[in-house]
């Protein structure tokens, strides 16, 4: 049984939930997050636990993703023109950048050898580069789609080398290997904005306008699921970003474009379906593609 307790942050309610059998403290978290740029300007903020606005970054053009690195540092796919990824630290320097030749990128991910994979659209393609800016490997990413600002959202490398990647406009996890051959694919969603393979070898998927977040097993039949039906008050509308925390719960983005000014922008939530934090400053932040929790000790 949990006991909801509200406090009020910057003007808008911040809803923390205590077990009171446990007798433990409030869930709260040190977040960043990207807000998206139709509501309220495109601009990367980091809140505290407490709820306040500590830091906030513009970047050139249209941000959707970004990555924490151990350092500190962030690093995005920025989608203007020019386009591409641009790492910076906390005093907003660039100190890397790299600027793709592709209509709009969305998509990056600092890999283990110290290079960036990126996920281009228009070719759907995810490209490795060095430090120094050199292209070493191009994957490409088969899409039906021929615009290319639905192509791809985000990409991950696997430890097989292959690439998973979000196919948004086809509603589609796909996982490709070095050749661009589609070697698992999990289709019939709509809006897919991430992929994240699981230690089991399940595939946990970001279902976009679904409402809903699965995850699917190899041989593609669905293990576990979290609609909207199962969240009612949250007003499920786009499910973006998926993070797994170490105690196993989901922290899952809610992108609420066209349904701004309530629910929750992002929760957090065990897999029995409780919700034990959730973020919702409607007055801070219209509407949010990613968020990522800091404090994941």
């Amino acid at each position: 049984m949990t006991v909801k307790q509200t406090v009020l942050a910057c003007g808008a309610a911040f809803s923390f939930f205590l077990s009171a059998s446990a007798g433990q403290a409030p869930v709260r978290h040190r977040i960043l997050l990207s807000q998206y740029q139709g509501t309220g300007g495109n601009r990367l903020i980091e809140v505290s636990p407490e709820g306040k606005l500590v830091w906030e970054h513009q970047p050139p053009s249209l941000v959707v993703g970004f990555e924490v690195l151990p350092n500190g540092h962030i690093l995005y796919a920025y989608g203007g023109n020019p386009t591409g990824a641009q790492e910076i630290d906390r005093q907003h320097n660039v100190l890397w950048n790299y600027v793709s030749k592709c209509p709009q990128t969305l998509a990056c991910e600092r890999l283990p050898n110290g290079n960036t994979l990126i996920g281009e659209q228009g070719p759907s393609q995810a490209v490795e580069v060095t430090p120094d800016g050199r292209v070493v490997s191009t994957v490409n990413l088969p899409t039906s789609e021929k615009p290319f600002h639905r192509q791809v959202r985000h990409v991950h490398r696997l430890a097989n080398g292959h690439v998973l990647a979000a196919m948004e406009a086809e509603g589609a996890a796909r996982e490709v290997d070095a050749s661009g051959k589609v070697v698992w694919e999990f289709t019939g969603l709509d809006g897919t904005f991430e992929a994240l393979r699981l230690p089991n070898g399940n595939t946990l998927i970001a279902a976009g306008t679904q409402r809903r977040v699965v995850e699917v097993t190899p041989a593609g039949k669905i293990a576990w699921e979290l609609t909207a039906k199962d969240l009612p008050d949250l007003n499920l509308t786009w499910i973006t970003s998926l993070q797994v925390l170490r105690n196993g719960n989901l922290v899952v983005g809610n992108f609420i474009r066209g349904q701004e000014g309530h629910g929750a922008h992002a929760f957090e939530v065990t897999r029995d379906k409780r919700v034990v934090w959730k973020f919702g400053d409607h007055e801070m932040v219209k509407s949010m593609t990613m968020l990522r929790v800091l404090d994941d000790e």
